[in-house]
């Protein structure tokens, strides 16, 4: 061709070129992945198998997991049809999980609680320890109206570190999730249920673009004792929890340093592995008081600094079970399990669950817990009066 003829044909290939260009660099609206009841994509576990409701085909959970083969979600939206008769129970969407599992955002409801401040509820997953007696109010539970027998929708909303759960409405969200607490940025996603039958059906889940990873965590009280060492886990049956720890074993100990996240609580399943053991009085309340067999205890420590002797108010939440050392002498022991106090008891915690009056002595003051733990969550959290 000749030289003079060569800027047009730059042109036309400009011309050409640019839209496909641009084409290919403009954000693409993810595929929706809808996968069937009875797709090999599905891996069952537990009380998990294809079956049929009210004409329609789903997936039926009593105690089983449903995990979604080759896939993770940072951010996304998910929608699934659910039904359930069962008169008690336990089903939802687990989100972001890592290590099969162990670790992860759940998202469930209850339909016993129908209606209820807790009838659904939102809880990370920590080492396989649920922890909603730990998270629990604004964020974390809320009432809901729960159909039996029929049909309704579930849509999932994740974006950073928030999510929304919309049931039945789409336009307003029933649960706004703002502090997603588990730390995983990006997991797999399964339908899980406790117990109850429940069933799935019309999966869909579609990936978003990555939204900023912002935390809204709530402020520090004052007075929160945020700063804590703490040991290995124990047999707690093994250990005399009524008498301090003996300073040549505290000594030996290898104690790990942690802090209070916001409101002021030490989750404990971030450090420990949770028990998993099925206490007595839950079925039989007259047996509350015998050793359950399973329970774990850890010790930890801290330091108050005085300018007088004087006596302080000490607010005190835990989960489930607590002694409480000041300088080595023992102020309070306290049982604060699900089912303990009376048999409808969740065990909820909360830093005014009981509150410990602490002579102290002008200077440094060693604060020692020994923290039991059933089950449900395990944790603690201590506030100084004003």
């Amino acid at each position: 061709m000749p030289s003079h003829c060569r800027p047009f044909q730059l042109c036309f290939l400009l011309i050409t070129l640019v839209p496909v260009l641009l084409s290919a660099a403009r954000p693409q609206t993810p595929a929706t992945l809808s996968v069937p009841a009875d797709s090999p994509r599905w891996a069952l576990d537990g009380e998990a198998k294809p079956a049929e409701f009210q004409g329609r085909k789903g997936l039926l959970l009593d105690g089983g997991v449903a995990s979604l083969k080759d896939f993770q979600m940072r951010d996304g939206v998910i929608d699934v049809d659910v039904a359930t008769s069962a008169p008690r129970g336990f089903f939802g969407i687990m989100f972001r999980a890592v290590d099969d599992g162990a670790n992860c955002e759940l998202v469930y409801l209850r339909q016993h609680k129908s209606g209820l401040p807790d009838a659904m509820q939102y809880t990370p997953v920590l080492h396989t320890g649920f922890n909603w007696q730990l998270y629990n109010g604004t964020g974390f539970t809320g009432a809901v109206e729960i159909p039996k027998g029929v049909w309704f929708h579930l849509r999932l909303e994740v974006t950073g570190a928030q999510a929304r759960l919309y049931v039945k409405d789409m336009e307003k969200p029933a649960l706004i999730m703002d502090d997603l607490k588990s730390g995983i940025q990006k997991g797999e996603v399964a339908l899980y249920d406790l117990t109850g039958a429940t069933y799935f059906s019309n999966f869909e889940v579609r990936t978003t673009p990555d939204a900023p990873w912002q935390r809204h965590e709530p402020p520090m009280p004052a007075g929160t004792l945020t700063r804590w060492s703490i040991s290995p886990a124990y047999d707690a049956l093994a250990r005399d929890l009524e008498h301090p720890l003996p300073s040549a074993e505290s000594s030996a100990i290898p104690w790990q340093d942690v802090e209070a996240e916001s409101p002021g609580m030490v989750v404990l399943y971030r450090y420990r592995d949770a028990p998993h053991l099925r206490v007595t009085f839950a079925t039989d309340f007259s047996t509350r008081l015998n050793p359950q067999p399973g329970t774990k205890v850890l010790y930890a420590r801290t330091t108050i600094d005085s300018d007088r002797d004087q006596v302080r108010k000490l607010y005190l939440g835990y989960s489930d079970e607590v002694s409480l050392f000041l300088n080595g002498n023992i102020l309070f022991r306290g049982r604060s399990a699900q089912n303990f106090r009376d048999p409808g008891f969740l065990g909820i915690m909360n830093p005014e669950d009981d509150a410990v009056y602490l002579p102290l002595k002008k200077g440094k003051n060693d604060l020692m817990l020994a923290v039991s733990e059933l089950g449900g969550g395990w944790g603690f959290i201590a506030r100084l009066a004003d």
